[in-house]
């Protein structure tokens, strides 16, 4: 293998490493939940992807076959990261958030979408659910 490709690998690993310690450290230091999804969305996912390319870059060089799985974990795990991120924020502002006081007013006759769901129209589903409650 030349020396070129060894570097090239060896600095891919020493990166990725460097952002899961950082990503680890985030998730350990950071008190509230909205701070510490950065920990895990950023830092440790630009860390695996990392680690998974080196790996991917290794076996194409030393075996002489291209493999496709480290790929399709690497886009996978980009893909899910954020969508989870912003689902445990929804969920979390749903919960902590008071909009009427915590949250400047939106501009828009709707309002924001994760707790206003009042359309223009004026249908509101909470009410479909304070019916079913009584």
């Amino acid at each position: 293998m030349p020396f070129v490709v060894e570097l090239i690998i060896s600095l891919l690993i020493v990166i990725g490493g460097a952002f899961l310690l950082i990503g680890s450290f985030g998730m350990i230091k950071l008190r509230d939940l909205l701070p510490r999804l950065h920990a895990p969305t950023k830092a440790s996912t630009v860390g695996l992807g990392g680690l998974l390319i080196a790996s991917m870059l290794f076996f194409w060089i030393e075996r002489g076959h291209f493999t496709i799985h480290e790929l399709l974990i690497t886009l996978f795990i980009f893909l899910t990261a954020p969508i989870t991120a912003n689902l445990i924020a929804k969920a979390y502002m749903l919960l902590n958030v008071d909009p009427n006081k915590d949250l400047p007013p939106s501009k828009q006759d709707e309002g924001w979408a994760t707790f206003d769901p009042v359309g223009p129209e004026g249908y509101d589903p909470s009410e479909e659910y304070q019916e079913k409650e009584t």
